[in-house]
This record gives C-alpha cells, structure tokens and sequence, in this order.
C-alpha cells in the first residue's frame, strides 16, 4: 500500500466554494492523517472529502495567515467537547506558537469558566525548532520569505520529506527566491510549489510569470498550486512552459 497527499484544496487566501485554501492531508498505509494546514474552509474541504474534524488527529502549521490557521479554533472546540475525541496533536514551529494563541487563538478559545486555558489546553503541543518526524517520516522544515512584520521576516516554513526513496517538498507560501531555494529544489523529486496568477501580483507569492524563468529540470518535476481560482493559464500553456501543471481540489498524488 502507498501513501497518500491529498490537496483538500487548492486555492490563494481569496479562494471560493470548489477550490478551497490550500491545505493538505498526508494519510499512511495504515490511514494515519497529518492535516498540513488548517484554513478558514478547511471544514467545507474535509466535508467535500468525506471526512470532518473528527478525523484529524494531527495538524502542522507552516505559518499565521488565516488560510493556513482559521480552521484551528473549530477543531480545537470540536475536539475539546466531544468526550469520544482525542486532543489533536498540533505541530509548530516554536517560534509561531507563542503567536498563534496570543494573536490568533486566545479570543475565540479563552472560554473555560474556572480554567487557566492555553494551547496545550486544547492541543497536544509539539513545538519544534528544524524537524520533527510523524509516523515514521521525518521532515524538515524549509524557511520561506514570504512576508515582512514592521522590517522583520515573518516565520513561515515549508515541508521537505522522503518518502518510498521519493524526496517531497511543498514550499507553503514563498516569494520567488531561487537563490535561496535552489538547493532544495535540486534535491526533490518532486516539487508542490505555490503559485499567485492574479492580474495584480501581491509580491507575497511566487507569481507564474517568475517560476516560468525556473531552468527547465526543476519546472519539469514542479506542481503549482495556491492560485487565483479565475486567472489559471491554460493547461496548454502550463505544458509549454514545462511545469507538471496546476494541481486540482482533490487531487490525490500516491507515494
């Protein structure tokens, strides 16, 4: 039997019904789940698959935008009251941790009369610093450049991981720096890489138009995917300028 990951969704932050944020389940042989992101729809997504917050029993955090944490309040509260549910283990960056509760948590699940609540309330905390392993797989976070707090690199990290001899990597949410990511890029096999095709580049993404300058050996094992829902290319074009192509709501790729 082979592993599986499945794109819940495939979307920018301004995704709609059918495309869905951009977050992933990884499900082994033995259909344990990793959830890689939690947006604001992930509930919508997981219905759409079949499946609901119940059967997520653990979750990494690449970074603090809604569409990779707005979903975390639901399962935390869906978790906490349901007496047959296990406390998700949620895995994290040390550094966002902290954030995450004081900034984006802390309204929403700071509810319990008589308790003194935090993360580790409503989550089996696994705050790491460069790598973790799950299930056996071990993987290592890849620090992106994707946004700027007041002058200072906000924390985001991506995923690289080996799986059946087959090195994974999936950028979460990164600018275009080839310089800083080029050594990764030449050690994957294959490469699951956000993607802005807007008419108006925010600068907070790899835009198509910049990956298109890729060398033709790292586009060729290179799936795009947080897009613009309305403003894909074609998959005519996609093919001509040499990537896999854009990755669909649902598709699962076999590992």
């Amino acid at each position: 039997m082979s592993y599986s990951l499945t794109f819940l969704g495939t979307g920018s932050a301004f995704a709609t019904e059918g495309v869905y944020h951009s977050n992933m389940l990884l499900v082994t042989p033995k259909n344990k789940k990793l959830l890689i992101d939690c947006g604001s729809d992930i509930r919508f997504a997981l219905r759409d698959a079949g499946l609901s917050y119940q059967d997520i029993d653990q979750v990494y955090i690449s970074h603090l935008h809604a569409d990779h944490i707005g979903g975390l309040e639901g399962l935390a509260l869906t978790s906490y009251f349901n007496p047959k549910k296990h406390k998700p283990t949620l895995y994290i960056n040390e550094k966002l941790a902290k954030i995450l509760w004081e900034t984006s948590l802390a309204g929403g699940l700071r509810t319990l009369r008589d308790i003194n609540v935090n993360l580790e309330t409503y989550f089996n905390l696994e705050a790491i610093d460069k790598e973790f392993t799950w299930e056996g797989i071990k993987f290592d976070l890849i620090s992106a450049m994707h946004i700027y707090d007041n002058k200072k690199e906000a924390p985001c990290f991506g995923l690289f991981f080996n799986i059946n001899d087959k090195n994974i990597y999936i950028t979460a949410d990164t600018q275009y720096t080839p310089d800083r990511l080029m050594p990764i890029y030449e050690k994957a096999d294959i490469i699951f890489h956000d993607c802005e095709t807007g008419q108006f580049p925010s600068g907070v993404h790899a835009a198509f138009d910049d990956l298109i300058n890729l060398p033709k050996h790292i586009k060729e094992k290179m799936w795009l995917y947080h897009y613009n829902a309305s403003d894909v290319p074609s998959a005519k074009e996609t093919k001509e300028k040499g990537f896999l192509g854009f990755v669909k709501q649902g598709q699962t790729f076999k590992f």
